[in-house]
């Protein structure tokens, strides 16, 4: 633990009393005391506050930025109206998935304020090779410029509006999928409307120093409890979100992970701005024929959890795929995991078979996300 790399939060989280565990050359907290049910309900319930000022902070600068950043992926980046944020994915040669990340295409005050032409927040085990790419691809076209002075913290749930609009009533201005600067507490932020949990919440880039102050103002919000990596994971699975290095990775396409609804028309096939991506053959290919096998959620017809890794079979004993995320889900109270099976196998309420410590467990198909989504659209 002691060779790892500490978040502007650390000495706050060892404060309330968290675990900490290593996750992406970081200590980063698992849980508090109240535990990750806990955390997790309360999240769904009111409003929790997660440090993950371990992802990577990246800011684009110049007018070719956005045709620059498309060259790199299959979205639309170039038509973004500013203040609007996007999800999308750098795609590598053979058409997989080189991480994903989320893009807003910065307002003029934003600008004004220093967060470039296009602000990124990409995955903290990736963020290394993504601003080398990004360097050495379109470093040429616009400044690639990484923000390793910011932290970066996100506030989740129902009731994360009432407690972030004390600090700043302008917040709820925001709707889904938005962002812009707003003064919080004394420091500069950047502040989109979006989040990991299925949940409406804000995540927000604020100056490293001034991090821990911030916290302790949202902390100090009735709504507001710490939460650790444990719970977010079981909220953004609840959610049907991926986790990049387990349910996609440099192997996967798209396709295969249900991600298309993320590649805009004017990006696709007979688009204004088809292809010019890499792996824009095998992505086009499996666009038009179809993938070998498709990301899908499974719901546990036994209360015996499936975790990552388990074998998937049907039921003439037939290995299909893998588990890539699996738990026992508090807010729908039923084992959920997501994995890959062949697309004869991927219809709703179609029964498969995970191998959990030498026993096949029945498990039915099921529509994602298993729990709402409830953003806040206006």
């Amino acid at each position: 633990m002691s060779d790892l790399l500490k978040t502007p939060l650390h000495d706050l989280h060892l404060r309330l009393g968290a675990r900490m565990v290593p996750f992406a050359g970081y200590s980063m907290p698992v849980q508090y005391p109240s535990g990750l049910m806990n955390e997790h309900k309360h999240c769904r319930d009111a409003a929790a506050l997660f440090d993950v000022s371990h992802m990577g902070q990246i800011k684009l600068v110049g007018a070719d930025a956005a045709a620059a950043l498309e060259s790199l992926m299959p979205v639309d980046i170039i038509d973004l109206a500013p203040g609007r944020q996007r999800y999308g994915f750098f795609t590598n040669i053979v058409g997989g998935l080189q991480d994903d990340l989320m893009v807003t295409k910065t307002d003029a005050a934003a600008r004004e304020a220093g967060f470039g032409d296009l602000f990124l927040v990409v995955n903290a085990g990736c963020k290394d090779s993504d601003l080398r790419d990004l360097v050495t691809n379109i470093g040429h076209r616009c400044s690639v410029v990484s923000l390793p002075e910011r932290a970066l913290l996100a506030l989740q749930g129902p009731q994360a509006v009432t407690a972030l609009a004390r600090l700043n009533a302008g917040v709820a201005s925001l709707v889904f999928m938005t962002g812009g600067v707003f003064d919080l507490a004394g420091s500069r932020c950047f502040v989109t409307r979006s989040g990991y949990t299925g949940e409406d919440g804000f995540e927000i880039s604020v100056p490293a120093d001034e991090a821990v102050r911030l916290a302790e103002a949202l902390l100090a919000q009735p709504e507001v409890k710490p939460a650790g990596l444990g719970a977010r994971d079981t909220l953004r699975l609840e959610a049907g979100l991926c986790l990049y290095g387990h349910d996609i990775n440099e192997t996967t396409s798209p396709v295969e992970a249900g991600l298309t609804w993320a590649m805009q028309k004017v990006r696709r096939p007979g688009g204004a701005r088809a292809g010019g991506y890499p792996g824009q053959v095998a992505i086009e290919r499996h666009l038009a024929e179809g993938p070998p096998a498709k990301r899908v959620g499974l719901v546990g017809l036994e209360r015996v959890p499936v975790r990552e890794g388990a074998h998937v079979f049907d039921r003439y004993g037939d290995r299909l795929g893998t588990v890539t995320s699996g738990t026992l889900a508090p807010s729908v109270n039923q084992v959920i995991a997501m994995a890959y099976l062949p697309m004869n196998h991927i219809e709703p309420h179609h029964e498969v078979y995970a191998e959990v410590r030498g026993k096949r467990l029945p498990m039915r198909v099921t529509p994602m996300p298993f729990n709402p989504h409830r953003y806040f659209r206006g």
